[in-house]
């Protein structure tokens, strides 16, 4: 399976991490590979929080294409981190994920709050049968990690 990358050099940053980083920094398109790998995943969607565009997509063909992915998940992002009950507690904790469980499958949207100035963000769809979501969890934050740059995301 291949990555779809779908919006193209916002920064220098990103066209390095495009194409791959240099540094033993892992791209998008692997990343992106090594995320469909994880058991159960259904589609991965990378998108830039500040435009609500997809910048790069990968897996199953859905009726909902990665920009209608991507502008649905930035008005849920939006929705979690304007909410102040949600988004900020009296230790000053930062939103990492978001996890919205359906009938079928789990939605894990993992923000990215080093790159790119925090704007962002992976939407994984998860199969609730074939899956596990604690894998799941830990795996994209490990890979996503390795794409920025750092030890984790």
């Amino acid at each position: 399976m291949t990555a779809r990358n779908v919006l193209f050099g916002v920064t220098s940053d990103f066209l390095q991490l495009s194409r791959g980083g240099g540094d033993g920094v892992l791209g998008i398109d692997g990343c992106l590979k090594q995320i469909m790998e994880i058991p159960g995943s259904h589609s991965a969607t990378l998108v830039d929080g500040a435009s609500g565009l997809a910048v790069a997509a990968a897996g199953r063909a859905d009726p909902v294409d990665e920009h209608e992915d991507a502008a649905g998940t930035t008005d849920v992002v939006r929705a979690v981190l304007a909410t102040p009950a949600l988004s900020t507690t009296r230790t000053g904790d930062d939103i990492e994920e978001i996890i919205v469980c359906g009938t079928r499958g789990y939605h894990l949207i993992a923000l990215i709050n080093d790159a790119f100035e925090g704007r962002l963000f992976l939407h994984l769809l998860v199969d609730r049968d074939k899956g596990n979501l604690a894998l799941a969890r830990l795996r994209v934050r490990e890979l996503l990690g390795e794409m920025a740059g750092g030890e984790g995301a």
